[in-house]
C-alpha cells in the first residue's frame, strides 16, 4: 500500500542499477530471458476501457535482430480515433471531480508497479528501442521519477498561495484540469517521455488518448497495464496504435481535444501546432500544445577546459544511446588552441566503442532504431564526409541489426548541413573557434536551443555562457544529456519546442487553468 498522499516524504531521485554487481548482471538476465519468451504476442487497442482488435496489424521489431517480432498490434481506425475521444470528453467530468490526493495516490501506485518491474521493463526496451542495460535502466529510473515528482506537484497545487485579501472580500484561485488531451510520446525515450506526459495529464484531472510511436508499442501496453493496476479508471484513458496519417491529424483537429502534448522532430511538432491552431465546428477553445522537438546540442570546449572531462563529456554525450536523443551532443566546438590535442584524446576513446545487439552488456552502443533511420543516418555521413575531414566510423558496423559506427567528421564549416541539421545518430561534427566568444557565436548559431555545456575553468566565462549561450537546458563542465527529474527542467528554445520543462515545477500548470473567486463577505 503506497501512503495517503498528504504523507508522502519528499521527492528523490530514483537510483539507476549498478550492473557491475554481480546480482543486479543475474536479476536482468532473467528478465531478459523471461521477456524474450514473451515476444511476438499479440496486442489489443484499448478504447476507454474496451478491448479493440482491427484486421490491420502494425509489427514492431527488435532493432538489433530486425527478424525478431516484438509484438504484434493492431492498428486504429479513423472511426476508433474519434471515438475514442468522446469517451474521452464523456468520461472528463468524472474524472476531473475525483479529489487531487486521490489521483496522486493513483500515480504513485503506478510508480511503485514499475518500479516492482523495473527490471522487466529494462528488457523490454532492450528488445524494443534497442537500449543497452544503462540506457533502458536510465529510461524506467526518470518514468518512476515523474510519477513521484508529478503526484507530490498536484498535491501542492491543489492547495494554491494564498493570495492577497481585498478588504471585504474572500479572494481564492483555484487550479482546473483542461479536458482531453492527446499524448504523442517518442520511441526514444518511450517509456519515461510517455510515462511523464500522460502521468502529468492524468494526475491534473485530464482525460487522455495515447498515441505511442509505431517503433515502440509494446512498450506502451506494457505501461497501460500498470496504469489499469494502479487503479486509474479504465475510461480515463485510451491506448492507440497506428499512423500518423490515419488517426495522427484526426485526434488532433477532432473539436472535444482541448490539448496535445507531443516529443518528437521538428517538422511533425510543427504541424501539430498547425492543425491545433485552426478552430473547428463547435470547437470553443484554443488548444494548448506542449511541444518538445528537435535539437543541434553543442558543447563547447575552451582552451582552458579539463580536456580529459572535456572528451569524456562530448563522447558520452554524442554516442550515448547512438546519438538518439534530442539532447545529444551532435557538435563539438573546439577553441583552436586545444582543437588537435582534442581530436587525438576523442579519436582515442571513440576507437573504444562497441558496437552490437543491446542485450549485451559488452557493447556501449546497440542499434539505431530502424531501417529508415539507418539510410538517412548514413546519408548524413556521406554528405559529411564531403564537408568535412571523417576522423572515426564513418559506415556500417558489423551484425544483422541496425548498427552505424560511431563517427566523428572534424574542420566543418558553421553553415555546413551536419553542422545545422538534426541527424538523430551517432554523427559528431567537430568545429574550430578563434576564442570562446566566437565559440559561443557558433554555438547559437542554430535554429534550435535544446540543450548545450560548455568546459572551462575560467569562471568569467562561464558567467559569460550563462549569460549568452541560448539553450533551455545549459550545462557546466559535464555532458549535455541526463537531465534529472526535479534538479534540471527539461525543454528548450527556438524550434526545439514550447520550453514545456518537463520534471520541473512548472509542469503541471500547462495541463491546468486557473480560475479566480471573489466573494464579497461585507
Amino acid at each position: 500500500m503506497t501512503k495517503p498522499a498528504h504523507s508522502v516524504p519528499a521527492f528523490s531521485n530514483e537510483q539507476v542499477t549498478d550492473f557491475s554487481h554481480a546480482a543486479n548482471r543475474e536479476a536482468i538476465e532473467k528478465a531478459l530471458a523471461a521477456v524474450r519468451a514473451k515476444l511476438g504476442r499479440d496486442y489489443d487497442l484499448l478504447v476507454a476501457g474496451r478491448r479493440e482488435k482491427t484486421s490491420d496489424k502494425l509489427k514492431s521489431l527488435n532493432p538489433s535482430r530486425p527478424s525478431e517480432v516484438v509484438g504484434i498490434h493492431s492498428k486504429a481506425t479513423a472511426a476508433l480515433a474519434k471515438e475514442a475521444v468522446e469517451a474521452a470528453y464523456a468520461y472528463y467530468p468524472e474524472w476531473s471531480a475525483t479529489p487531487p490526493a486521490t489521483r496522486a495516490e493513483m500515480l504513485l501506485r503506478a510508480s511503485a508497479l514499475i518500479r516492482k518491474r523495473k527490471m522487466e521493463f529494462d528488457a523490454w526496451l532492450v528488445y524494443e528501442a534497442g537500449k543497452t542495460w544503462p540506457e533502458a535502466d536510465a529510461d524506467v529510473s526518470e518514468a518512476i521519477d515523474f510519477c513521484e515528482y508529478y503526484a507530490r506537484q498536484m498535491i501542492r497545487l491543489s492547495r494554491p498561495d494564498p493570495l492577497v485579501q481585498m478588504p471585504g472580500e474572500k479572494d481564492e484561485m483555484h487550479y482546473l484540469p483542461l479536458g482531453v488531451g492527446i499524448i504523442v510520446p517518442p520511441w526514444n525515450f518511450p517509456l519515461a517521455i510517455m510515462a511523464g506526459m500522460t502521468a502529468a495529464a492524468l494526475v491534473s484531472g485530464n482525460t487522455v488518448v495515447i498515441k505511442p510511436s509505431s517503433d515502440t508499442p509494446t512498450i506502451a501496453a506494457k505501461f497501460a497495464e500498470v496504469l489499469l493496476e494502479a487503479g486509474f479508471p479504465p475510461k480515463s484513458f485510451s491506448l492507440l496504435v497506428g499512423s500518423g496519417a490515419v488517426i495522427g491529424d484526426i485526434l488532433v483537429e477532432h473539436p472535444k481535444t482541448r490539448f496535445i502534448a507531443f516529443t518528437g522532430s521538428r517538422d511533425v511538432g510543427l504541424r501539430i501546432n498547425e492543425l491545433a491552431a485552426k478552430p473547428q465546428k463547435g470547437q470553443v477553445w484554443i488548444k494548448r500544445v506542449l511541444a518538445e522537438m528537435g535539437g543541434k546540442d553543442a558543447i563547447v570546449v575552451d582552451r582552458e577546459a579539463d580536456l580529459e572531462s572535456a572528451v569524456k563529456g562530448v563522447l558520452w554525450s554524442a554516442f550515448g544511446y547512438q546519438g538518439q536523443k534530442c539532447s545529444a551532443c551532435s557538435r563539438a566546438i573546439v577553441d583552436q588552441a586545444v582543437y588537435d590535442q582534442f581530436l587525438q584524446k576523442l579519436e582515442a576513446e571513440v576507437s573504444k566503442l562497441t558496437v552490437g545487439p543491446s542485450d549485451q552488456p559488452s557493447n556501449y552502443m546497440g542499434p539505431v532504431i530502424n531501417e529508415s533511420a539507418k539510410r538517412s543516418i548514413l546519408d548524413y555521413i556521406e554528405v559529411g564526409k564531403k564537408e568535412g575531414r571523417l576522423v572515426a566510423g564513418g559506415a556500417t558496423a558489423p551484425g544483422d541489426g541496425y548498427f552505424i559506427q560511431p563517427t566523428v567528421i572534424a574542420d566543418i564549416d558553421s553553415k555546413a548541413r551536419i553542422f545545422q541539421e538534426e541527424i538523430f545518430g551517432p554523427v559528431l561534427a567537430v568545429t574550430k573557434a578563434r576564442d570562446f566568444d566566437h565559440a559561443l557565436e557558433l554555438a547559437n548559431d542554430s535554429e534550435y536551443g535544446l540543450t548545450g555545456a560548455v568546459f572551462t575553468k575560467n569562471p568569467e566565462k562561464i558567467k559569460k555562457a550563462r549569460d549568452q549561450f541560448f539553450v533551455g537546458n545549459l550545462y557546466i563542465n559535464r555532458k549535455c544529456t541526463g537531465a534529472m527529474v526535479g534538479a534540471h527542467p527539461f525543454g528548450g528554445f527556438n524550434m526545439s519546442g514550447t520550453d514545456s520543462k518537463a520534471g520541473g515545477p512548472d509542469y503541471l500548470l500547462q495541463f491546468l487553468q486557473a480560475k479566480s473567486i471573489a466573494e464579497k463577505i461585507s
